[in-house]
């Protein structure tokens, strides 16, 4: 799949930390009938997406709501629990960023925005994009080069909206 313009996400479970533990997230029905940004990174507390990625999206946050945003989502090839915690230790969580984990790499390989870095121990991992979804059509898209933290941060998608 090509992420562009009027293209349509597929659907896809995730998995998110709920108040008993792990909890199915079927993607289609968060983004049903509402205006989401969705992004997503390599992985938690791997360099750039700690210190760059994520924090850009917590930055707009604010701005993105007085776009009618109803929800930003992070999503990343990582399990559960790691992304929790990620979101406790960022300020992510605080700021009212779903973290969503793809943890078997399933939508991210469907997507085509997979790849593999053996040097840094990244397998199977996510290529950074940003996009606004309106009921899971893309209206927005903005995909960074492998190994690049650039054009997906919430700066450049706010300034895209």
């Amino acid at each position: 799949m090509t992420l562009e313009v009027g293209a349509t996400l597929p659907d896809a479970n995730m998995v998110t930390l709920g108040a008993n533990g792990p909890e199915t997230v079927d993607l289609a029905d968060k983004l049903k009938g509402r205006k989401v940004v969705l992004f997503a990174l390599p992985g938690a507390y791997t360099g750039p997406c700690s210190t760059i990625h994520l924090p850009s999206f917590i930055k707009v946050m604010g701005q993105l709501r007085d776009k009618g945003v109803d929800e930003v989502i992070c999503v990343a090839v990582n399990d559960p629990f790691t992304l929790a915690a990620w979101g406790k230790d960022t300020g992510a969580t605080e700021a009212g960023i779903t973290l969503l984990g793809d943890a078997d790499g399933s939508f991210t390989k469907t997507l085509g925005m997979d790849f593999t870095a053996p040097h840094l121990g990244l397998i199977g991992r996510s290529n950074r994009y940003a996009l606004v979804l309106e009921d899971g059509v893309i209206t927005a898209a903005k995909v960074d080069d492998p190994g690049v933290c650039d054009i997906s941060t919430g700066e450049h998608l706010l300034a895209a909206m």
